[in-house]
């Protein structure tokens, strides 16, 4: 008998992050997964993104029964294994013979029919008997905390020595859990999807985000048409720094929620949105019900036009560490010359984008990274040596958001980290994400 759909799906997700670098999220949203029946997809979600959430953890229980080293299994192998162990650990409501059949199954289905008895074998060695959110609190040092909260110790040792013990915790357990799922609503969209079933409640930062309680939202007519999209509040917050200009420039657009965000605000602004991806800038054409956006398929780093704006979003392509939750996979691919790889892109951009200025423009340099490689490094960098260009105090845009009623977080320092804006998963409730503002004087 064939292994149920919801785990056939996740098996065949998981494989493809593991072989192909793809992306969980975005697999679980393909046309493909999208054929799941919504009881199947929920489980295929709690399976791929349990799975990578825990992953180090799984291979440790893994490894303590094994006969062979993980590192040698066949990657089929190995996935049929982490499904079941993360069942027989987490899914209390799955009975663990059937977590155990599914997984030999799947093996066989994988054309590793040899290594079926092996699969069965060692899943039944496992012992559910672990408590992750015990071991997270007894945690005293980044060793502790890596192992328990199964993120790299390498990462878990620069939150500590950055943000400290506590907070280094908080942002683990962050982002072991399911993040909630926020959007940025007008009343008329309010309204529809309220009609169509799907209960909003208020959001935390922003006084016109709104968390979903229940309902598809993604469903939602107004999704389908790319007037609404999801987007962490953090996210929204960076597109709301923006401001107002007659010309914007958004330099690496997609998946375009920002771009959504910053055109609706500004609805009789230009805005043009630079996406260096072909197949993303063609998925971004959604947003064309917004006329006062224009797509452009081009390298941020050396931008084919000689237009300056009034306003520039520079929200780079970074590592992603402030987004966990949501991307897990992200930890376990990271090494630490990735960020200088990064940053050197990152330098590029933003230098690219500040020539794009007019005088007296402004340009918010954004990143969903807690690294200060990524962050205080770059605009350092690119600061240097330069009186062309001035640090705007983040604090001054956040008290005029705070003044018109869309700043809605209550403990305003909590967002500032000198002249920058700082949100850290955990002690803020959606995903870290950096920000800073630059003006040109002219």
């Amino acid at each position: 008998m064939p292994a149920t759909a919801a785990r056939a799906a996740a098996f065949a997700i998981l494989l493809r992050v593991e072989q192909e670098d793809a992306y969980a999220s975005e697999l679980l949203h393909s046309a493909r997964a999208a054929k799941l029946s919504p009881a199947d997809h929920s489980l295929a979600t709690e399976l791929v993104m349990g799975v990578q959430r825990w992953r180090s953890m799984l291979d440790r229980k893994l490894a303590s029964v094994s006969s062979q080293r993980l590192d040698e299994l066949d990657a089929e192998v190995l996935t049929a294994l982490r499904l079941g162990v993360y069942q027989l650990d987490f899914l209390s409501r799955i009975p663990p013979r059937a977590a155990i059949y599914e997984s030999v199954e799947l093996t066989k289905a994988a054309r590793k029919r040899s290594a079926a008895a092996f699969v069965n074998a060692v899943l039944r060695k496992i012992d559910t008997k672990s408590a992750p959110a015990a071991e997270i609190d007894r945690a005293t040092d980044a060793k502790n905390l890596s192992e328990s909260a199964a993120h790299p110790e390498w990462l878990v040792t620069r939150w500590i020595e950055r943000y400290g013990l506590e907070v280094a915790r908080k942002i683990c357990v962050y982002d072991q859990a399911i993040p909630e799922t926020s959007i940025y609503v007008d009343d008329t969209v309010e309204e529809e999807l309220r009609q169509a079933g799907i209960r909003l409640e208020a959001g935390q930062i922003l006084a016109q985000a709104r968390r979903l309680r229940s309902g598809d939202v993604q469903k939602a007519r107004s999704a389908r048409e790319g007037r609404i999209a999801i987007q962490d509040e953090a996210s929204q917050l960076v597109a709301l720094l923006v401001g107002h200009g007659q010309t914007i420039l958004d330099c690496c657009a997609a998946p375009g929620s920002k771009t959504a965000l910053i055109a609706r605000r500004n609805p009789r602004s230009r805005v043009m949105a630079v996406e260096l991806y072909p197949h993303r800038s063609r998925l971004m054409q959604k947003l064309a019900w917004q006329r006062n956006i224009q797509i452009v398929a081009a390298d941020a780093r050396q931008l084919p036009f000689a237009i300056e704006f009034e306003r520039i979003l520079a929200d780079v392509p970074c590592s992603g560490t402030g987004t966990l939750a949501r991307n897990p996979e992200i930890k376990w691919r990271l090494t630490l010359p990735d960020l200088s790889d990064l940053q050197s892109r990152q330098i590029a951009i933003l230098n690219s984008a500040l020539n794009r200025l007019v005088s007296g423009g402004r340009l918010v340099y954004s990143t969903c990274s807690l690294e200060r490689e990524e962050n205080e490094a770059v605009v350092e960098a690119v600061l240097q040596g330069t009186t062309d260009f001035t640090l705007v105090d983040v604090r001054s845009e956040l008290e005029e958001l705070q003044r018109t009623g869309e700043l809605a977080w209550p403990d305003f320092d909590s967002l500032v980290a000198g002249p920058y804006l700082r949100t850290i998963p955990g002690v803020h409730p959606g995903d870290g994400f950096f920000a800073a503002i630059m003006e040109w004087k002219g």
